[in-house]
Order: C-alpha cells, then structure tokens, then sequence
C-alpha cells in the first residue's frame, strides 16, 4: 500500500511541475526570457555571434570551448526555433551552413554587454578581496 501512496505522490508532483504554455509564459515576461535563454551553452553562442557575425559550423564550435558537437546542434536548433539564431544552408558539396543572429537576437546585445560588464567588476571585486 505504500508504494501506491509514493507513485500517487510521483504522479501528483509530476501534474504540479507540468510545463507551462506559451499563454502562461507571455504572462510573465522575466520567466519567458529565462525559459527561452536558459542553459550554460545559450549565453556562449549569443556572445560568440554577437562578437563575431555569421559563422560556419566549425568556426562556431571552435570558438566556443568544451561544447561537444552534440550539444551545439542541440541549443542552436533551440535558438534557431525560438527565432533568435538564423541557419542558412547552402546546396554545395560538401554542405555549408552558416548561423548569424536575427533581429530579436541582436536586441539581446545589452544584455549580453551588461553580463560581461558585470563579470569584468566581479573578478576585480574578486581580486580585491582576496
């Protein structure tokens, strides 16, 4: 019996943690956002193509230390469905594609400039108190 009352448990904790809709995030614009940016590789790509511009593939993951193959196809197709990140391939052998930001994420430019302010004063703030 009471392994029944823990799976009800699991089954009522998964109803409470269910994902919520696109309507409930537009709700809350600041959870739209996190939901949309979150992760630890996310902030890395925006950074490099902000810094950067339109990249290949391979120049990409080479700019971007210690992401494997997988998980940059993973969280550029993320960006690309979010209509942050614009892919263009092209028919040519071998293939080429190249990823650049759209409008809406060279918008994410302050931000990603505020980040970087802030870890500048951080690691001095670090350094000082060392």
């Amino acid at each position: 019996m009471g392994s029944n009352n823990t799976f009800v448990s699991i089954i009522e904790n998964q109803i409470v943690m269910r994902e919520k809709t696109l309507e409930e995030y537009l709700n809350c614009p600041f959870h739209l956002a996190m939901n949309t940016l979150e992760g630890k590789w996310k902030f890395a790509i925006l950074y490099v193509l902000l810094d950067k511009g339109t990249l290949r593939f391979k120049e990409l993951e080479r700019a971007i230390p210690d992401i494997s193959t997988r998980m940059l196809v993973k969280e550029l197709k993320h960006l690309e469905s979010k209509k942050i990140v614009k892919r263009v391939a092209y028919a040519t052998v071998p293939p080429k594609v190249e990823y650049s930001l759209t409008a809406i994420g060279q918008s994410l430019q302050p931000v990603i400039t505020g980040i970087s302010n802030w870890g500048e004063d951080y690691a001095k703030a670090l350094k000082n108190t060392a």
